[in-house]
């Protein structure tokens, strides 16, 4: 097998000793209080919080699944990680929701369930709900993350996925423990000038090594077997690889993600970024500078796809030695679960010694001499595994020393996304379970300790998470259609409608995540599209009852929020407690941000396709794309960016 040289577990060392150094340094400004833990006190510029973002949406898992769609699909793959790994909802985040949250001045997005509908039994049920519904999410989100690591570490590491996960998720979760929010933004900034060099080096090497792009594209098209490969629009019916099937009604498929999009995106902005901001004016601008960081994402995962296609054109002159490899491998160790195919391919690679010499002799005449660097590549359905394109382009197309700090580049991505997720857990978990209902009392000692204690239990469970799931797809598709639908209604309700009281959020958020995990367990093999239409529903009709049979919110409570907040949508009852000019200037605000949410959208849309069009030198479908990115530049300054409100006087 290849592994790494002694450069690159050089670099890794270093940026292992930087990264805990980084949490020891922190973590007495992060035990100070709660608020220094989770918040960082409030005093972190906009540009420090647009960087986390950036950093906490990109990780090793997400890159991998990425890539695998480029790689198969070309450009068309934005278009399924309409999902998730193309964040739609930043862009509400950006114009509205992200300001609305921050007007409250609470800590988490369960403490502003009771600034939303007070503190009697209906508030302080939405607000548990909440919490609980979030710990799941996170089990999901860092279950996610553990399946990705361990698929990509073990590329690197003579040892099998679990082994590699369990190392390096403890590290993070080490370091996280200590440092806090303060850990999590500085390590953001470390990691994201890692990042922003490895993505420049594969970018360049990518775009150069396309020399001609009709030839490349015929190359694409006779690897992925799809004659559609180069096309940037989708298609109605379109033709889909072997394990993809679902997404062939891709132009059906695209709609129902950008549903999906419209109403998680419409009950979003509870993240730490804009209760940690200093006004709601770094609101907007930090949501803005973190999407347009995250479209240098497309840069590198678009490189690394084509260096893929050219890899795999060297290694496999001809694919169909992989399916007599798959075929082998099943005749002589017996039907295998798609959850355990990595680990086997591991044994098999690391340990020969330990299977039949019939199988070993086997795999060697089908795929040669370096069986076992190619055998990590090899799907559960006998094709290119394209989850595994990254740590082979890694492994076999970067030289010793780059591929060491574009690992560490990786593995701080990671890192970054791990450890918000987990500190936004554990806020969870400490504030609005542990503090408020079983210790209110407990001292500052106490509250570290549950955290450290909870970090523990939650990452344990995310383990088991990951090493249940088939793949990284797998994964994230369940979370971001299955899990999200059965979280979102409730999520948008409580900000656009009055009458909605915490029995209603509570039942909504309840029966939508109870209804999410049986499908998990008994019906996983539900289409992603259906996943969302169903469990949407079932969200509404439990959340619309548990309202009408709950009493409404206390008026005052109500009061108080419409005039903090001053939301759009259906409040007619509330809307003689704000004076006139009040009432005047929201709808002026209101009225833009609506009318800047179609120029946002194709803002980022066109800002993650340029980057896919620029690389595979797709040049006439580029000057359409920035052709629209111009215009919707323009839409956003005159109707968002010249209305965000004033910077609050600052000490």
């Amino acid at each position: 097998m290849k592994f790494l040289g002694t450069l690159d577990y050089a670099i890794f060392l270093v940026y292992f000793a930087v990264l805990i150094g980084i949490g020891f340094y922190l973590r007495q400004r992060a035990s100070e209080g709660l608020e220094s833990y989770f918040l960082a006190d409030k005093k972190l510029p906009w540009w420090m919080l647009g960087v986390t973002g950036m950093g906490w949406s990109l990780d090793v898992a997400g890159t991998m699944l990425i890539i695998s769609l480029i790689y198969l699909l070309g450009p068309r793959g934005l278009f399924i990680e309409f999902r998730g790994g193309a964040n739609l909802s930043l862009i509400f985040m950006m114009i509205w929701t992200g300001k609305w949250h921050r007007r409250s001045n609470c800590m988490t997005g369960a403490e502003w369930m009771s600034f939303r509908f007070g503190e009697g039994l209906g508030g302080n049920f939405a607000r548990i709900s909440f919490a609980v519904s979030q710990l799941i999410f996170a089990v999901g989100m860092l279950g996610y993350m553990v399946k990705g690591v361990g698929l990509f570490a073990s590329m690197f590491i003579p040892l099998s996925p679990l082994i590699c996960s369990l190392i390096m998720i403890g590290i993070a979760t080490i370091y996280t423990m200590m440092s806090g929010f303060y850990g999590v933004v500085f390590s953001d900034l470390f990691q994201t000038a890692l990042i922003i060099v490895g993505i420049i080096f594969i970018s360049v090497t990518a775009f150069f090594k396309v020399d001609d792009s009709v030839s490349f594209i015929n190359m694409a098209q006779d690897l992925s077997g799809l004659k559609e490969w180069g096309t940037a629009f989708p298609q109605m019916l379109a033709e889909m690889p072997r394990g993809y099937e679902v997404y062939e009604t891709l132009m059906m498929f695209t709609m129902f993600l950008v549903l999906k999009n419209i109403v998680s995106g419409f009950g979003s902005g509870f993240e730490p970024h804009y209760f940690a901001a200093r006004d709601e004016r770094d609101c907007g601008k930090l949501t803005c500078l973190w999407a347009t960081l995250m479209s240098s994402r497309w840069f590198m995962m678009t490189g690394f796809a084509i260096l893929g296609l050219y890899l795999v054109q060297d290694l496999f002159p001809d694919l169909g030695n992989l399916a007599q490899a798959q075929a082998l491998i099943i005749t002589h160790l017996g039907d295998i679960d798609k959850s355990r195919w990595p680990d086997v391919l591991a044994g098999i690679s690391y340990t020969p010694s330990n299977y039949p010499s019939e199988l070993i002799n086997g795999l060697q005449d089908i795929l040669g001499s370096n069986w076992a660097d190619k055998l990590s590549l090899l799907s559960y359905e006998g094709t290119v595994n394209a989850e595994r394109i990254l740590p082979a382009v890694l492994m076999f197309a970067v030289p010793v020393g780059i591929r060491g700090l574009i690992l560490v580049t990786l593995f701080a991505a990671t890192m970054s996304t791990f450890d918000m997720t987990l500190n936004r857990a554990t806020a969870f978990f400490t504030l609005d379970i542990y503090k408020r209902y079983l210790r209110p009392d407990a001292s500052r000692s106490e509250l570290l300790g549950a955290i450290y204690t909870f970090t523990i239990l939650l990452v344990s469970a995310a383990f088991f998470m990951g090493y249940t799931g088939k793949s990284i797809n797998d994964l994230w598709g369940w979370i971001m259609m299955g899990l999200w639908s059965g979280l979102a209604v409730p999520t948008v309700l409580r900000l656009y409608w009055w009458r909605f009281n915490g029995s209603g959020f509570a039942a909504g958020m309840i029966v939508g995540v109870g209804s999410a995990i049986l499908q998990r367990v008994f019906w996983s093999g539900l289409p992603e599209q259906w996943q969302f239409l169903s469990l949407t529903l079932i969200s509404l009709i439990a959340a619309i009852i548990g309202t009408f049979l709950g009493k409404p919110t206390d008026r005052n409570t109500l009061e108080n929020f419409y005039r903090i907040t001053r939301p759009f949508g259906f409040w007619g009852p509330l809307e003689s407690v704000v004076s006139e000019e009040t009432k005047k200037q929201m709808k002026t605000e209101s009225r833009n941000d609506l009318i800047a949410l179609p120029f946002a959208f194709f803002w980022i849309v066109s800002m993650f396709m340029i980057p896919v069009l620029f690389l595979i030198h797709n040049f006439n479908a580029l000057m359409l794309a920035v052709l629209i990115f111009l215009v919707s530049v323009g839409g956003l300054y005159q109707f968002w960016y010249k209305n965000l409100p004033p910077a609050e006087n600052r000490p």
